[in-house]
């Protein structure tokens, strides 16, 4: 098979498995905020900024140096040194990931306290620290796989990851309440840990049954590939944490922000636990199109780009972009309609309702900025990609700060929507001023 047949097989089903795990993961949002309430999914969605910063720091950029490091040796025919890049991602992730354990269980009080602003997380903060160095293996063994061109693997693990995580919580669920206790949000926390475990078991599993490359770990090299390992991994480890960094700032300063605005505790996360939990999981739903697009657009403008054919690039720019930006005026006019329909019948919230309203004229710009950055990443302009999304994030945290404490939650709606805005503006005017260059 052609390393382009590859390319479109493994996206598709990368593209499949992640719209099928997105409606799951869709209708499981809906089942907490049934179960749990809206001031407890508010809780829920405050502890992911600190697991994604500890995912940002321990395996975002070492999945994506391991991808490339085994491509590269693949292409080189030595295969048997893939083996030796694994082992050593797989050890330096571990050991990261276990320093973030150590740190969390030893800090969740302060970081719940100082950094989330409620006590209540302390736990949540605890059980789900465990997931990590299971996402840690899960991730090394996926980069690996996609850098073979085998995206079955990674795949079926999201999609068993998913799975595990729902199930669990049902299970749990169902156990704590026909023993006449309340059910708690701890559940939720605890199906994280427990689908990252089962997808990390199956993953070693699976590598296990290709054993034999493992085998030719050597000592000698270990030296050489780590150095080059985390040439590749810093760059965009720094990158990533630092964007998320932003992100969890931002996503911890909400609620803080609301009770500066006269809400107390309980109306500020269930506000926050509505918006994030709901309102903005169902607008972003459709992006799982937009997403596929993506995957395949960024090596399409990158190898059309380097063959010099500058009017096949433009061509393909104009329908993907097209077909976004048209998506997204589709899922706005939907949004605008029905989102008052939605927002009641799925979520039983009207407060969900008026979110999907607002935030229905964000998607026009949300599901075009997708293939906007695929193709930038294209050119080889992810310096550029990094600076705008920076320049996004910064304006919705300066919209928490200083326009929520006045307006409330329809500040930060606002601010969502000039965030956006920019973002393509900027993300248009990099492209467009790439593309003049060739």
């Amino acid at each position: 098979m052609s390393s382009k047949h590859k390319l479109f097989e493994g996206a598709l089903i990368l593209t499949a498995a992640g719209f099928i795990s997105r409606i799951m993961g869709f209708f499981f949002r809906i089942f907490l905020s049934h179960a749990f309430g809206e001031e407890n999914m508010g809780l829920y969605q405050l502890v992911f900024p600190v697991y994604a910063l500890c995912l940002a720091l321990s395996t975002s950029g070492i999945q994506t140096a391991v991808s490339r490091m085994t491509a590269q040796k693949t292409a080189l025919n030595k295969k048997e040194e893939t083996g030796n890049i694994l082992g050593t991602a797989l050890g330096l992730t571990l050991l990261i990931s276990v320093a973030e354990i150590l740190f969390i269980q030893n800090n969740a009080s302060f970081i719940a306290v100082s950094f989330l602003g409620d006590e209540r997380c302390t736990d949540l903060l605890m059980i789900i620290s465990y997931a990590l160095p299971c996402a840690a293996v899960h991730s090394c063994i996926c980069g690996y796989y996609l850098g073979l061109q085998k995206a079955r693997l990674p795949a079926v693990s999201q999609l068993i990851e998913q799975a595990v995580r729902i199930l669990s919580v049902l299970l749990l669920f169902a156990v704590t309440q026909s023993s006449g206790r309340t059910p708690s949000i701890r559940l939720a926390a605890a199906g994280i840990a427990a689908g990252e475990f089962v997808s990390a078991l199956f993953t070693v599993h699976s590598l296990s049954r290709q054993g034999r490359r493992l085998h030719t770990f050597s000592v000698k090299k270990l030296g050489k590939d780590l150095r080059e390992l985390l040439r590749l991994s810093v760059p965009l480890t720094a990158n990533r944490t630092i964007v998320t960094l932003l992100q969890s700032i931002e996503a911890a300063s909400i609620p803080i922000c609301l009770k500066l605005y006269g809400l107390d505790t309980s109306e500020a996360l269930r506000l926050y636990g509505v918006l994030t939990g709901m309102a903005l999981p169902c607008i972003q739903f459709p992006s799982a199109v937009t997403s596929s697009i993506g995957a395949v657009l960024m090596p399409a403008v990158s190898a059309t780009s380097t063959a010099g054919n500058r009017t096949a690039v433009i061509r393909l720019l104009k329908k993907a972009v097209g077909s976004c930006f048209i998506l997204g005026l589709s899922c706005c006019l939907f949004f605008l309609i029905f989102g008052r329909f939605i927002g009641t019948l799925l979520f039983h919230s009207s407060t969900a309702g008026r979110f999907i309203i607002t935030l229905a004229w964000i998607c026009p710009f949300l599901y075009t900025n997708s293939s906007l950055f695929s193709a930038i990443n294209g050119y080889g302009r992810t310096g550029s990609t990094f600076l705008i999304n920076t320049c996004g994030l910064l304006i919705r945290i300066c919209c928490v700060f200083f326009v929520i404490p006045h307006f409330g939650i329809q500040g930060y709606l606002w601010g969502l929507l000039a965030s956006q805005l920019a973002v393509s503006v900027l993300a248009f005017t990099v492209l467009l001023a790439q593309t003049a260059k060739e």
